[in-house]
């Protein structure tokens, strides 16, 4: 009997104070958005140092350096598709920044893992 009363007591007391989990809700919108926004991050980066007179390889460094740094730590860098990220990025380098010439392989260091 006390055996019993035990186990309810213990139920209901693991229940009561037991913090619920809730499944990562990630839409492609979401998703979208956050790699457009890692996209902008990296040009606006990149396109500033290099006016500051900073050569175009202490440039990539930086811009990566500081990108990792701002995003390394978020959830949905699981679930990011990297080659539609660098193509985003590329994409935003032409059209901000007048920047024809850079070689989507300069991006491999950009991972948030």
């Amino acid at each position: 009997m006390i055996k019993r009363v035990f186990a309810i007591l213990t139920l209901t007391l693991l229940f009561l104070f037991s913090t619920p989990v809730y499944s990562l809700d990630t839409s492609s919108k979401s998703l979208e958005k956050y790699t457009k926004k890692i996209s902008t991050k990296f040009t606006r980066t990149y396109c500033n140092t290099t006016k500051f007179g900073i050569s175009y390889e202490g440039a990539l460094a930086f811009a990566i350096g500081e990108t990792n740094k701002e995003f390394k730590n978020n959830k949905l860098n699981k679930l990011i598709d990297y080659s539609l990220l660098k193509n985003s990025i590329i994409n935003d380098l032409e059209n901000n920044c007048q920047v024809y010439d850079f070689d989507i392989s300069n991006l491999e260091n950009l991972k948030f893992n």
